[in-house]
C-alpha cells in the first residue's frame, strides 16, 4: 500500500504565532471529560440569543428560491443602502452606496484579506498590541511586516504614533487601529482619531479602523467613528460587525466602508476568494440595521449589570478594577507573582474557571488577563463565590 502524501506546511503557516491557549483548551477538555462544572469566561461570543424578528427575517427570506442563488460580491443594493442610512443617522457621515459600502462574511474576513489587497512583500502593517490577532496573521498571509504598536495603560491603551521610528514608517502602507478595543476595552477620543487622520495622511498609510464594537459601550457613551474626522475618507476604511450588536456571531455578516479605491481592491480580492453573502442573511441584516435600537439597548442592560457585579465582586476581593466603558470585555491585572498563563491555568485547574491570558493578545498583553461578560449573572456570582474561596491576591 502506497504511504499517505507527506505534506510539508506551506512557510507562511510556520510564521504564524503558536497557538497559546492550546494547554488552557486541553485541560479545560479534560475537566468536561471529567464531569467538572466548568464556567467559561474566556470566549467573546454572545450567550443572548439573536432577537426573534432577525430571525423571522431570514426565514422569510430563506423560503424565496430567488435567494438560493450566487449573491452579487458587492452586495445586494438594498443592503449597501441600508448600510448608508444607519451610517447617516449613526455617524452623520454620507457614504456612496456604490463605491464606499462592501458587505463582509464578518468583519474577520475583511481584516484578513485586507492586507492582500494593500501590502507587498516586505512592507509593514502597522499592529496594536495587544489586539486581534487576525491582525497579524493577515499580515503575514500577504507577506508582509508587522510592527506591533505597544497599547499601554499610561497612554489610556492608545498607540503612540510618534513612538514608530522613521525607518519603520519609510516601508509603512498599512495601520490596523480597534475602538472600543479587544482586549483592553479602551475607547478612543475623536482628538486621537483626528491625530492618526494627520499622522496616516503625512506619511502615505491606509488606516483600517476595526470597529466592530462601535455599539458596545455604556454609561451613555456613544462611540465616534474615524469617518467622522474631516478628510478621513482619504486616508481611512472602517469595518463593522453586526456579530456583537445583534447577537449575530454565527451569522457572519458585516461591511466596510469609506476610503473607495481601498474598497475596490478589497472587493477585488474578495470577487476571487467568495461569492458573497447568502442573499437571506443580508436580508436578516437590513432587517437588524433597521429595527435593531430596542433589542441593541436591552442587550447592553443585561452586559452592563453583568459589568457591575463582576467588577465589584473582583474589587471587593482585591483586584483593583476599573469598570470598562465599552466591549463585553474586563482587562484585569495580573496580581504580582504570577503571569498571565500561570493565573489562567491556576483559574481553570483550581477553581474550574476559563479566562484568558492577555500575552495571547501580544507581548504586551503580559501582566493582564481578560474576562468576557456573555454569561448569565447566575454563574459571574458563582465565578466570583470560586475566586473568593480559591484564591488570594498578593
Amino acid at each position: 500500500m502506497t504511504p499517505p502524501l507527506a505534506i510539508e506546511p506551506a512557510s507562511r503557516l510556520q510564521k504564524l504565532p503558536p497557538y497559546l491557549f492550546a494547554e488552557i483548551d486541553r485541560k479545560k477538555r479534560e475537566l468536561v471529560a471529567k464531569g467538572k462544572d466548568v464556567i467559561d469566561l474566556g470566549v467573546g461570543d454572545p450567550d443572548i440569543p439573536t432577537p426573534d424578528f432577525i430571525i423571522r427575517a431570514l426565514q422569510a427570506a430563506a423560503e424565496n428560491p430567488r435567494n438560493h442563488r450566487y449573491a452579487l460580491d458587492q452586495g445586494m443594493p438594498e443592503f449597501r443602502q441600508t448600510i448608508q442610512e444607519w451610517f447617516a443617522k449613526r455617524f452623520h457621515v454620507k457614504l456612496d452606496p456604490d463605491k464606499e459600502i462592501l458587505p463582509l462574511i464578518g468583519s474577520k474576513e475583511g481584516i484578513g484579506h485586507l492586507p492582500l489587497a494593500i501590502i507587498n512583500p516586505g512592507q509593514v502593517c502597522l499592529i496594536p498590541d495587544p489586539g486581534y490577532p487576525v491582525y497579524r496573521s493577515g499580515t503575514l498571509f500577504a507577506e508582509g511586516i508587522p510592527y506591533t504598536m505597544p497599547l499601554l495603560e499610561k497612554n489610556h491603551f492608545l498607540p503612540d504614533l510618534g513612538a514608530i521610528p522613521a525607518e519603520v514608517l519609510k516601508s509603512a502602507k498599512l495601520m490596523f487601529l480597534n475602538y472600543p478595543n479587544n482586549p483592553t476595552s479602551a475607547v478612543a477620543t475623536r482628538e486621537f482619531f483626528a491625530e492618526a487622520v494627520a499622522f496616516a495622511s503625512k506619511r502615505g498609510i491606509l488606516i483600517a479602523h476595526d470597529a466592530a464594537y462601535s455599539e458596545m459601550t455604556y454609561d451613555g457613551q456613544k462611540s465616534p467613528s474615524i469617518l467622522e474626522i474631516p478628510g478621513a475618507k482619504d486616508v481611512a476604511i472602517e469595518l463593522f460587525s453586526l456579530s456583537k450588536t445583534y447577537s449575530m456571531t454565527g451569522w457572519r455578516v458585516g461591511f466596510a466602508v469609506g476610503h473607495p479605491q481601498a474598497i475596490s481592491l478589497l472587493a477585488k480580492v474578495k470577487s476571487n476568494l467568495d461569492s458573497g453573502i447568502f442573499q437571506a442573511i443580508q436580508i436578516a441584516g437590513i432587517a437588524a440595521l433597521k429595527e435593531g435600537d430596542k433589542a441593541l439597548e436591552r442587550n447592553l442592560k443585561i452586559y452592563q449589570e453583568r459589568r457591575d457585579l463582576l467588577i465589584s465582586g473582583l474589587n471587593k476581593l482585591g483586584f483593583n478594577v476599573p469598570l470598562p466603558k465599552a466591549t463585553f470585555y474586563c482587562w484585569i491585572p495580573v496580581p504580582p507573582g504570577y503571569t498571565s498563563a500561570e493565573l489562567c491555568l491556576r483559574f481553570l485547574e483550581e477553581m474550574n474557571i476559563v479566562v484568558t491570558p492577555g500575552n495571547g493578545f501580544g507581548p504586551n498583553g503580559e501582566g493582564y488577563f481578560r474576562i468576557s461578560l456573555t454569561v448569565a449573572e447566575s454563574r459571574i456570582m458563582e465565578a466570583l463565590d470560586r475566586i473568593k474561596k480559591s484564591h488570594k491576591t498578593k
